[in-house]
């Protein structure tokens, strides 16, 4: 049997609107809430809904209809001492640093961790998805993470796979060999 894992990124939200990094306090907004409220039919039925921390993820899951257990393991990429910051401002104050971190994947964010390194961790976490459909309310980093890993690209294409809110991006497989369809809104039809 194959198994099928459905990614939704959570609805906007102030944060996502200013650059923020991600610092698991970030809500969505009424209009994201409204969005997703609208959608919650869209979702296909699946066998388990699975929530990245974080209450943009819990609040997106709710809003759809759909009760989850939160995963650890599908965490966002950790920014470190740059959660919580807008892009512009880690960008003016520390540049070298945050343009190394963008381009090298081994490079972790100061205290927090490499694109490669969430890329592995979400790897683990996808090859143990089990038989049948899973809904998973994911960052748009683990999104993007599961990506790289499903079909084997390099950690440095990880920032080039743009993830919109309230998407659905679906992997099918099995025995570690992944299918990909991307980038379906997630709207009633």
């Amino acid at each position: 049997m194959t198994s099928r894992l459905v990614l939704v990124p959570p609805a906007i939200g102030v944060a996502l609107r200013e650059a923020r990094f991600y610092d698991g306090s970030s809500s969505i907004d009424e209009a994201g809430a409204a969005r997703a409220r609208a959608a919650a039919g869209a979702v296909p039925e699946a066998a388990r809904v699975v929530l990245s921390p974080g209450a943009r993820c819990r609040e997106t899951a709710e809003a759809l209809g759909l009760r989850g257990v939160v995963a650890a393991e599908l965490a966002p990429l950790d920014a470190g001492r740059w959660r919580g910051r807008a892009l512009a401002e880690v960008a003016a104050a520390e540049g070298e640093a945050l343009a190394r971190w963008l381009a090298d994947p081994e490079c972790a964010a100061p205290d927090g961790e490499s694109v490669r390194a969430v890329c592995a961790r979400v790897g683990r976490w996808l090859e143990s998805v089990p038989e049948g459909r899973t809904v998973a309310v994911v960052e748009p980093d683990v999104v993007r993470a599961a990506v790289v890993h499903a079909l084997g690209l390099p950690s440095g294409a990880f920032w080039r796979l743009d993830v919109a809110p309230l998407t659905v991006t679906e992997l099918s497989g099995r025995a570690g060999r992944w299918n990909l369809r991307l980038g379906r809104p997630l709207a009633a039809d």
